[in-house]
């Protein structure tokens, strides 16, 4: 009975999140392609390569398949549908989408007059990124939204509940994002602590997957009853069920992260590789009218730079 319930409304649930992910790739590709116009005019290819458009879209795909796709009719039956649905949300997802957006991306995303309204919003929220993403915090809140939703009971309360079904989902896809924030570093910035501290976050970050997917394969009986009277389309038992989904977990998560920190070794033993630098985000600051006239001033007096012939005829006019 609760199976067909939750059909029933994860069919108006998966309209809604299929519509927000068609409309954040809309915005994405929008940006993309203007960013990808100007650095054209410009004569370099840098934030816009054809690998980070691919990466948000199998992004966004990778949610889609979690939360809006016949996958997630079968997390009420399978145990290892619903890990499925958690290491795509805070596994695969979130790197991919951090991957496809650099920080000028989302200035070509937004007309200019909107970022001369919103740009006092915006540097607090550029504090409180700063204060977020540390990576002590980021590793502590995927940590704890891993273990806490794996609580018997608290796991009964998503599967009970569409709400906190959805509270769920939405917490994994979250921390999973603020996980993988220091490692990919899609904003230039400088890193709390030494680089080679990212291959130990990484390497402390299996420890509670191991210990929770460990708990799951040798486990002697089944931790979430509520698989026992789900109908058994795959000629799984319950307990079998929970062994598939727990040596899935820890298989992935290993080797993701192994990647990962492959990966990021060989960006630091790379000899063209460039030190980081403290930049902003690449939303310009207009602190008032002023200050916005004097960035254009700025900018005519760069051009006049590279071609002292030209007259700008609003000045003409002006004089």
């Amino acid at each position: 009975m609760m199976s067909h319930i939750h059909l029933h409304q994860g069919a108006s649930e998966s309209l809604w999140i299929s519509s927000a992910l068609i409309f954040a790739l809309l915005a994405y590709l929008r940006g993309w392609l203007r960013l990808r116009r100007h650095e054209h005019d410009h004569g370099f290819h840098e934030n816009a390569e054809g690998w980070r458009a691919g990466s948000f879209v199998f992004g966004l795909s990778f949610i889609w398949i979690a939360t809006a796709s016949p996958l997630a009719a079968l997390d009420h039956e399978l145990l290892t549908a619903h890990m499925v649905q958690h290491l795509l949300l805070m596994t695969f997802a979130p790197p991919l989408i951090l991957l496809g957006m650099p920080r000028e991306l989302l200035a070509h995303g937004f007309s200019r007059r909107f970022l001369q309204t919103s740009a006092l919003p915006w540097q607090r929220m550029q504090q409180f990124a700063r204060l977020v993403t540390h990576p002590a915090l980021c590793w502590f809140a995927a940590a704890v939204t891993l273990i806490v939703w794996h609580i018997p009971w608290v796991f009964m309360l998503g599967m009970r509940s569409q709400m906190w079904h959805g509270v769920e989902q939405a917490s994994f896809l979250a921390s999973g994002l603020l996980f993988w924030w220091p490692v990919v570093r899609p904003w230039p910035s400088v890193l709390r602590w030494p680089e080679l501290s990212i291959l130990l976050y990484l390497f402390l970050a299996t420890l509670p997957c191991d210990i929770l997917s460990g708990f799951l394969v040798f486990c002697d009986r089944v931790v979430y009853p509520v698989f026992l009277s789900s109908r058994q389309s795959f000629r799984l038992s319950a307990l079998e069920d929970q062994q598939c989904a727990g040596a899935l977990m820890w298989t992935c998560v290993t080797v993701v992260y192994l990647i990962a920190g492959t990966v990021f070794t060989a960006r630091l033993l790379s000899p063209h590789r460039s030190p980081d630098r403290t930049e902003e985000l690449a939303f310009p600051r207009f602190d008032s009218q002023r200050s916005a006239v004097g960035h254009a001033d700025s900018q005519e007096l760069d051009r006049q730079k590279l071609d002292p012939h030209r007259i700008d005829p609003l000045r003409v006019k002006a004089v």
